[in-house]
């Protein structure tokens, strides 16, 4: 008979761990959180300490008597959850339900699931901490009395389904900031000057026109902020004058890798590299965690834990990098010592960095075990890890300025001597990040010359450049911006990102999240209603009070107690702010109404953007917005291609309101499919997806992509996210004037339900 039970969260991790503990332990799965605040109340007695009431999550009945069943034929219980505040609370709930069998309860943590970490972690269990338990507790009370009061004030002003987060509402912010940012933008028209120069015995190269008199280049170095005259005025002049090499600079430039992954950084470069998704990430990182079958070694986990902000790497993993740096690459990649790298302010050392198990477990080793996704994840993961222990990459960086009177030309070109790290890994970019892509393979080698050389102007080119906005959001871009204004942490940011896309706040176009008008609207009214709770210092404030909870620095109660009270002034008086805030975003046209013939006004309501009759509600009569009457309604390039004649496709607005894909080459092609909302058809042999559909009512309903072929339809709006509990594909969310919005699971056998208004 076994003689431990050990409680971990998935049936995957459970089975990985089962291998490595043999016969006298059992493994068994809690499937997730087992308790949590009821769905159909508020459930926290903010007048009694802010106590919560919590309750079995729906389903979890099950769970919880076969883990008491299995508790009770065994002489301890190790809870093994993961090693964060999320996981801590799952240990808490556990204990409080096992506990009943008044067996020996004791929590173990481990970085890695891998036969010695699991060992180590049962031959030195601990008790549940208190303190991060109770970090979590005011996190998940902050959240819900957030969203359980909020969420109902736009379901009466706008419409049933939305709701407001008290994170989420600030990454919806930055967005429609920045749209506004780019709307408000006007660019400013500037030239380039580069010149093709050649010596008495070198090859000819181009330099850039830098200086003029004392007057330097304003925008990107080499812009000046002329026009076409002006331009072709330097141009004719410059060809008058003699060019000589003025200063000749070379220099030695190292470039040190970075450190290995934490959760952001992951996911910023996954998003890069990888195209993936924030949570897509989080998905595939979660597998090579809890542990994949690897052959003949059967199951294991091929990386440290995921969530972490600590670039930290054991001893242990160290050694072993350094011995296959030295064996793969030689002596000379290898540094005389270590690498260390300082964690970022407030970051939380309890965890590694994010790193493979075993470097001897190379990506090319583990291919034909993986998916596409876990290769190619894992592949960025060990590489990087492997690269930012070896020796910086040397440039030969050569800076050539060139004087034609009172012109100044520069040239600039550099010489990869030595690769280092740069022979493993690179980090991605950002659009708009500065400096040299040095990814490219091609290398600027400019000729040798010495001050005083004459040179020959072969040709002088001006070119018309228009400064451009600020870039919209990309997944990789978000997260960062996330992560520098300390808005939520980085195990959030996948769901955070999920989100607010399920709710249509945002739409991703060609890459990039663009808002829509109910999240501009939403946004509006929380910023007027709740300026503090959707300002980003005050969030960035919140996460720090959590962390200090954490630390033992804070009291839970009292934090909450200074949050509320503020907030339950703020949430009296929404209502009428809100409703004068509807009002002061309507706006004014020349139209006149064709009932009552008094002027048209503009206005907000639950499907974004209208014409009503000014004598509302004497006269109710109202018109959708057409493409001449508002920007918006433009239609909005994507990267989808029509599968019947190859053109691209463009998201366009029906009559009725809805959005759909259509072919560019209409009326010729008159192709057209619902935008995908990432859920596949769950019609059988069918290879279609899900999408918005409307009926000549309005009446908003989701249908096939492959109709008519496929008829399969659904009422209530389908959501990318798998059931937590029987893991079937997808939620379905449903709204009822009893019990608001809540998600469901597609299955009807399972029932499994949880409250939006969280």
């Amino acid at each position: 008979m076994p003689k431990s039970l050990v409680v971990v969260e998935s049936p995957a991790k459970a089975k990985t761990i089962n291998k490595f503990l043999g016969r006298n332990y059992i493994v068994k799965a809690s499937m997730g959180h087992i308790r949590d605040l009821p769905p159909k109340e508020l459930g926290v007695d903010v007048n009694n300490g802010f106590t919560p009431k919590y309750t079995l999550i729906r389903g979890k009945g099950k769970t919880i008597k076969e883990l008491q069943t299995a508790a009770k034929n065994v002489d301890s219980i190790y809870l093994a959850a993961d090693l964060d505040r999320e996981g801590e609370a799952i240990c808490w709930h556990l204990a409080h339900e096992l506990g009943k069998t008044r067996k020996p309860i004791y929590r173990i943590t481990y970085n890695e699931v891998t036969e010695s970490a699991i060992q180590a972690a049962i031959d030195n269990p601990g008790r549940v901490n208190e303190k991060l338990f109770e970090a979590q507790q005011a996190r998940r009370i902050l959240d819900r009395l957030v969203g359980y009061q909020i969420s109902p004030l736009l379901w009466r002003t706008l419409k049933p389904g939305l709701s407001a987060g008290r994170v989420q509402s600030v990454a919806v912010r930055l967005i429609c900031e920045r749209e506004a940012e780019i709307e408000a933008f006007v660019p400013v028209e500037y030239w380039t000057i580069t010149a093709t120069l050649k010596g008495e015995q070198t090859d000819p190269f181009d330099a850039k026109l830098l200086q003029i008199g004392n007057e330097k280049g304003s925008i990107s170095t080499y812009g000046f902020p002329i026009d076409e005259t002006r331009a072709n005025e330097i141009v004719a002049d410059t060809r008058t004058k003699q060019f000589v090499v003025k200063t000749v600079q070379r220099r030695e430039r190292k470039r040190r890798p970075v450190p290995p992954f934490i959760t952001s950084t992951l996911q910023q470069d996954a998003a890069r590299k990888c195209r993936f998704t924030a949570k897509r990430t989080m998905d595939v990182a979660q597998k090579l965690y809890e542990g994949l079958e690897i052959g003949e070694g059967g199951s294991v986990g091929l990386i440290t834990y995921m969530r972490t902000d600590s670039t930290r790497v054991s001893g242990e993993a160290i050694t072993e990098v350094r011995s296959y740096i030295r064996k793969t690459y030689g002596g000379n990649y290898l540094p005389a010592r270590p690498v260390h790298y300082r964690g970022k302010k407030g970051a939380q050392d309890a965890h590694e960095a994010i790193r493979p198990t075993s470097v001897e477990r190379t990506p090319e080793s583990m291919k034909r075990h993986l998916s596409a996704d876990q290769y190619r994840l894992y592949d960025l993961i060990w590489k990087r890890f492997v690269a930012s222990q070896m020796n910086p990459a040397l440039l030969d960086v050569t800076t050539i300025d060139v004087s034609a009177g009172e012109y100044i030309f520069r040239a600039t070109g550099s010489i990869i001597k030595f690769k280092g790290f740069m022979a493993v890994y690179l980090e991605g970019r950002d659009e708009g990040d500065s400096g040299k892509d040095e990814e490219n393979d091609e290398e600027t080698i400019l000729p040798e010359l010495k001050v005083g050389d004459f040179l020959e102007l072969l040709k002088s080119i001006p070119k018309q450049h228009y400064t451009k906005p600020p870039p919209r959001y990309t997944e990789a871009t978000l997260v960062k911006e996330l992560e520098e204004k300390e808005i939520g942490r980085p195990s959030t940011y996948a769901e955070i990102i999920s989100k607010i896309q399920e709710r249509e706040y945002v739409l991703k176009v060609k890459g990039r999240f663009v808002p829509q008008d109910i999240g501009i609207l939403v946004n509006r009214l929380l910023v007027k209603g709740f300026p503090e709770i959707v300002d980003a210092q005050f969030t960035a404030k919140m996460e720090q009070q959590l962390d200090d909870i954490e630390d033992g620095k804070l009291d839970w109660v009292a934090t909450l107690s200074t949050f509320y009270d503020p907030f339950s002034s703020a949430l009296s008086e929404a209502p009428d702010v809100m409703y004068h805030a509807m009002k002061e975003m309507e706006e004014t046209t020349d139209q006149t109404c064709d009932k009552c013939g008094s002027a048209m006004i503009i206005k907000w309501g639950r499907y974004g953007r209208f014409l009503g009759c000014s004598k509302f509600p004497e006269c109710r009569n109202i018109k959708p917005l057409t493409e001449s009457e508002t920007q918006p309604a433009e239609e909005e390039p994507t990267d989808e291609i029509c599968d019947k004649c190859g053109r691209p496709m463009t998201i366009k607005t029906s009559r009725a309101g809805g959005r759909f894909l259509a072919c560019t080459g209409y009326p010729a092609c008159r192709n057209a499919k619902p935008i995908n909302i990432g859920v596949d058809c769950p019609a059988d042999g069918c290879d279609g997806y899900l999408g918005e559909r409307r009926s000549k009512r309005g009446k908003i309903f989701y249908g096939c992509s492959n109709y008519p072929k496929c008829r399969f339809v659904l009422w209530d709006k389908p959501v990318s996210q798998p059931c937590p509990q029987c893991q079937s594909p997808f939620l379905l969310e449903k709204v009822t004037k009893s019990e608001g919005a809540k998600l469901v699971c597609y299955d009807e056998s399972c029932n499994f339900s949880k409250s939006i208004s969280d």
